[in-house]
């Protein structure tokens, strides 16, 4: 490949433990300084070209300032998800105090990580070419563990079974980018057909799983094919809560889960122009957000006082609520929808108050329960509760079987209780430690949950868990949504959620990683990646 081997800086314009953007030939270029070693890598993250230089290093990871994809500022291989690939890098020499960097005439800035060739090669042993490793679910959790099993090196027959007709998929934008849309489209794939062919991932669509038996390690699925297997991952994750009112089955009455789902109710929008969302939870607010933007006039039910007061106390769930009322949307709160009227489609929402909403669309989301009705209780746990799956640090629930994702209770990175915790992202981690594990590791699961929301202008990112806490320290300004909110537990920092700060927020996670989270009080005023570079 032809290059051209281009100047950048001298040495001292970076400093030691240092990371900076520069433009040169053309071509932007990340340079990281760690010790007397540098290193140039591509510039953007490969989840949504999130700019790195603006993410936090430390102790030689990079971290996504949106989203937290994690990156080794050495070699630029992608240590923590939602990234896609890893960075390119770029080949370095330092002559004379000046770094030099040697550019590819073309290229992708994103590569895709080395990979075990399939089950049919000719150096692939016996043994392994015998194995077959089932991924029951294609979301946010199968797809990454697929991918990871055929990186550490996993090469017998992995075949991943979904429930939808189309190949795995980024769910996340379904209630924000993909309903601000002018034209109903297909899905985002996270990867291509050609991929999961190239490296012999058999991908079966419209294979809802209706049977397994776990000591017979077999699989029924589909019109009755079954499926022997050596190891599996159960990653089937959540399926909607139906609202159980009269006039749920009316036309244009819809759940979001699927992409699916998402085309009908912006079909149904492009000629609606009156929409009622139930609950408001994140994909009721999400989607309230993304077709207020289109233009429809949106009322929002929920029986609560604000919104997301469980999950982000009553301030910050204040200050969506405000920030929603200012674009135009309107709440009915501390009541319940009671019924659907219409003649064959939805045209009015009926209220426990007796006060009835004009509707030409309607949207329920009022949660998801773990999709887990094929698994028998008798050969594998389910938690009585919700029906979850109980899993050990290792996300192994069974001899020869583990779980991840919404359907996975696990335990807590810092208390060690068992928790169960619908985050993309860490369905993402989820299936990248099973996978390690279904390959003959033993690698505990100890990842800082994060997960985020896109609501009209505002960004917020959450880090931790808290399911309860005894007090929200809020610093900076709700009103300017600029803040962090710190929710404390027995004096313990145990999630902190954020608006304007990307950096701490990214910086934050880092800390809690590493068991080094400093007092409340140290934050105020003082930037997270100082405190980091200490820790």
């Amino acid at each position: 490949m032809i290059t051209q081997r281009v100047s950048v800086c001298s040495l001292s314009e970076l400093k030691q433990g240092e990371m900076q953007q520069f433009s040169v030939a053309d071509r932007e270029i990340l340079l990281v300084r760690e010790g007397e070693t540098v290193t140039a890598l591509a510039t953007r993250c490969s989840h949504y070209g999130a700019p790195l230089a603006k993410g936090v290093l430390h102790a030689g990871r990079i971290v996504c300032p949106w989203h937290n994809a994690c990156y080794s500022a050495a070699s630029g291989k992608q240590l923590e998800p939602p990234g896609r690939k890893d960075l390119l890098q770029y080949s370095v020499s330092v002559e004379a105090g000046v770094v030099y960097v040697a550019l590819p005439e073309a290229g992708e800035a994103h590569v895709t990580p080395p990979m075990a060739v399939p089950a049919d090669a000719p150096d692939v042993q016996k043994t392994d070419r015998q194995k077959t490793f089932v991924i029951v679910g294609g979301g946010a959790a199968g797809s990454a563990a697929a991918e990871m099993l055929r990186q550490v090196g996993f090469a017998g027959r992995l075949v991943m079974l979904t429930a939808e007709q189309a190949l795995p998929y980024d769910r996340t934008k379904l209630s924000k980018a993909f309903l601000q849309g002018d034209e109903v489209k297909d899905a985002d794939l996270l990867r291509s057909a050609d991929f999961y062919q190239k490296h012999g991932i058999e991908v079966k669509t419209n294979a809802t799983v209706s049977q397994l038996d776990a000591g017979s390690q077999q699989l029924t699925y589909g019109n009755g094919e079954t499926l022997i297997y050596d190891s599996l991952l159960l990653a089937t994750g959540g399926k909607v809560n139906e609202l159980p009112i009269a006039g749920s089955t009316l036309k244009n009455v819809f759940t979001l889960r699927s992409i699916k789902d998402a085309q009908r109710i912006l079909k149904t929008a492009q000629r609606s122009q009156r929409v009622v969302i139930v609950g408001t939870g994140f994909i009721g607010m999400e989607v309230a957000s993304s077709l207020r933007q289109q233009g429809l006039t949106v009322t929002v039910v929920a029986p609560g006082e604000v919104p997301f007061e469980k999950v982000l106390g009553a301030e910050v769930g204040k200050m969506f609520l405000t920030m929603h009322q200012a674009h135009g949307v309107v709440f009915k709160l501390g009541c319940k929808a009671k019924a659907f009227k219409g003649e064959g489609q939805v045209t009015t929402v009926e209220l426990d108050t007796g006060e009835s909403l004009p509707a030409d669309l309607v949207v329920v989301g009022i949660g998801v329960t773990p999709a887990t009705d094929f698994i028998d209780a008798k050969q594998i746990l389910l938690d009585e509760q919700d029906q979850s799956v109980p899993v050990n640090q290792y996300l192994q629930a069974a001899p020869g079987v583990y779980a991840a994702g919404d359907i996975a209770r696990f335990p807590h990175f810092v208390t060690g209780e068992p928790v169960r915790i619908e985050h993309w992202r860490l369905a993402m981690q989820h299936g990248r430690i099973a996978a390690y594990n279904m390959a003959g590791q033993s690698i505990p699961f100890k990842a800082v949950p994060f997960f985020w929301t896109g609501q009209f202008d505002l960004k917020l990112r959450y880090v931790g868990h808290a399911e309860k806490w005894d007090d929200v320290i809020v610093q900076g300004s709700l009103d300017d949504h600029e803040f962090l909110a710190f929710y404390m537990q027995n004096n313990q920092v145990m999630a902190v959620a954020g608006a304007g700060r990307d950096r701490d927020i990214a910086a934050i996670s880092e800390l809690m990683r590493l068991g080094k989270m400093p007092a409340v009080s140290d934050f105020n005023g003082t930037d997270a990646s100082a405190m980091l570079a200490q820790a």
